[in-house]
């Protein structure tokens, strides 16, 4: 169904194109008479673009008294069939249709976002009865039914750990980088992914109460009360058809003379008023492409130029989304910092866990020797890995593991790993031979680009803020190098989006960052949405706004100054054409201007909008 409406609206847009071609071609042969017809080749532009205007604002006024620029429009247009003047009922017509394609060609398409978390949706549960296991539909889980989770199932229903410990990934409702480890009395989300040991939970909230069902309700209501901006025109278009029905009936009352009346009409018809707006924003949206953004609604550079505050997520958006060794600290009195390395890697070797990966990872770009071969490898889920490396037992992994197996970690070591873990990092604990060797230190790193970019945005007037799935002290020391003093961590989906309800709820227009599943609602919610799109899930991608295609950040200021830079010039382009027309009207009163002349006169405006407008194609601010 999304595929036909979509196929339905790029088929309209087609169709007003041809419509557009032929009109353009007709009043060309009504102007320079190339081809002799039995009627006025301008009647084809009345038919393809004025009959639709007339219809158009003839059902406005019916069904809801509702006036809009094409009332205005269609006044003009009647006016001057009604004179002999189709040339110019023809020429005005063609111009607004001309404006109302340029607005379709940067409305978004449908999104299917809610679609792709309904396919997160667990479809079936394994639940114990008398000690056997039988897999349900997920939707017939009832409170208090015990659960069991195999690795790699992604768990049904919202409950608590009875029995087993694993490690979850937990991204799709935190957004967190690294999976958290879970043993007995835990509790666990809908729609996560278990990765490593099996467990049995007991269901606590199920079907509609469930934290992905409750995520899906989030990102369906969550853009409910975003205000759409109203083009211009329509703004003043009630005061428009006063002032200029005013003044023809004026004009026409004092001079009777029916032709200066029309020519007002004519001259008051707001197409420069209609052309302000989407020939600026499709011109920054071309520049915004050359710099790696996606704009996915029409009017989202309008909403960024009003934005007073920027909503960062963390994990993948400031910074790149990946562990790597920070620090290596060998404790061990025989051997070296390197060969304590080495065996690190080396245990790690076939290890799942992302902290296995990354010091593997880190090691062989690090290093040319190869790891050392192992032997007897043990994984035990929510603790750590063990093996025979060289003839030696080599453990790794967290506190809890070396409590278990009675390694005692000196207070020494404690207080350089502390301090690590103060900053951020995330400790992987080593053993040779049951004896404390030493630790590895991990952490997300910052995108290279991102102190540089949060700078540039404070220069703007925007306040950046930290808002973040992670935990606390991994989104302080962000902070702290970033310079950001707003920061909000620990957050599920639905404290995201009460942080932006408070904002907004105190006139602090949001622009929200973001690259997760979890960011979606937000990204809605948002006055502004931007997602990640390089690193960025789908979910969020169709939730957002705007999109930055390939993750450089360092172009989000630019996208500021761009959306700032349009507003200014949309309002050039307003006072320059409301100037214009009320100056035609004072020489169509006085009969200077005939209706062929002042539409090609206010015309005139128009081209002036789109010439200024194109100059937004290649604008960027200077440094």
């Amino acid at each position: 169904m999304k595929k036909l409406e979509a196929f339905l609206e790029w088929g309209g847009i087609q169709k007003d194109l041809v419509c557009l071609i032929i009109s353009a071609v007709a009043l060309s042969i009504s102007l320079f008479h190339w081809i002799p017809l039995p009627f006025d080749a301008a009647w084809i532009a009345i038919i393809l673009c004025g009959v639709p205007i007339i219809l158009e604002a003839i059902v406005g006024l019916a069904t809801a008294f509702d006036i809009k620029a094409d009332v205005l429009v269609s006044i003009a247009l009647i006016a001057s069939i009604l004179i002999g003047e189709d040339f110019a009922a023809g020429e005005v017509a063609f111009i607004m249709q001309l404006g109302a394609l340029l607005e379709d060609l940067t409305v978004a398409k449908a999104r299917a976002g809610i679609e792709k978390l309904v396919h997160l949706t667990p479809q079936t549960a394994r639940i114990i009865n008398d000690g056997l296991e039988q897999i349900i539909p997920a939707e017939q889980v009832q409170v208090g039914d015990l659960l069991r989770v195999l690795p790699g199932e992604t768990i049904p229903v919202d409950g608590v750990i009875q029995k087993g410990q694993t490690s979850i990934n937990q991204s799709v409702m935190t957004g967190e980088s690294l999976p958290v480890e879970k043993g007995v009395n835990d509790e666990v989300f809908s729609g996560t992914v278990n990765q490593f040991g099996s467990f049995d939970m007991l269901a606590t909230k199920v079907g509609e109460d469930s934290s992905i069902q409750r995520m899906i309700q989030l990102v369906q209501s969550a853009d409910a009360g975003k205000a759409k901006v109203v083009g211009i025109a329509d703004q003043w278009a009630t005061w428009i058809v006063v002032i200029a029905l005013t003044a023809a009936l004026l004009t026409w009352l004092v001079t009777g003379q029916i032709i200066r009346s029309v020519t007002i009409l004519v001259v008051f018809c707001p197409c420069a008023l209609v052309l302000a707006t989407p020939t600026a924003i499709m011109a920054a949206i071309g520049n915004a492409t050359k710099h790696g953004f996606l704009v996915r609604e029409g009017d989202a550079l309008e909403r960024l130029a009003k934005v007073d505050k920027i909503f960062f997520d963390k994990t993948g958006t400031l910074t790149l989304g990946t562990l790597e060794v920070t620090a290596i600290h060998c404790f061990h009195p025989d051997i070296s910092k390197e060969t304590l390395y080495a065996y690190a890697a080396g245990v790690e070797q076939r290890s799942e866990h992302p902290l296995g990966k990354a010091i593997l990872r880190g090691y062989r770009s690090s290093h040319q020797e190869s790891v050392p071969a192992i032997e007897q490898f043990q994984m035990f889920p929510g603790r750590g890995v063990q093996g025979i490396l060289e003839g030696k037992e080599v453990l790794a992994g967290n506190l809890e593991m070396f409590l278990e197996n009675g390694i005692d970690i000196p207070p020494s070591g404690l207080d350089c790993a502390q301090v690590y873990i103060q900053d951020g990092c995330t400790i992987t604990y080593l053993a040779l031979d049951k004896q404390f060797a030493g630790f590895i230190a991990l952490s997300d790193t910052l995108r290279p680009d991102a102190k540089d970019t949060i700078i540039k945005i404070k220069a703007t007037g925007i306040t950046p803020t930290l808002l973040t799935g992670d935990h606390a002290k991994a989104a302080g020391q962000v902070a702290k190098q970033l310079g950001l003093t707003e920061i909000h961590a620990e957050c599920l989906p639905e404290d995201k989006l009460r942080y932006i309800d408070d904002s907004q709820s105190k006139q602090e227009l949001v622009c929200m960052i973001g690259d997760g599943i979890n960011d979606a609602p937000s990204l809605k919610k948002a006055y502004v949405g931007i997602a990640m799109g390089g690193v960025g899930s789908d979910i969020a991608i169709d939730a957002a706004d705007i999109v930055l295609v390939k993750d450089e950040i360092k172009e989000i200021p630019h996208l500021i100054q761009l959306a700032k830079k349009m507003m200014r010039v949309i309002k050039c382009n307003l006072t320059f054409s409301m100037v214009l027309n009320f100056l035609a009207i004072i020489l169509a009163m006085n009969g200077t201007l005939n209706p062929v002349m002042g539409a090609l006169v206010h015309n005139a405006g128009s081209i002036f909008v789109i010439v200024h407008s194109a100059f937004l194609l290649t604008w960027r601010k200077e440094k």
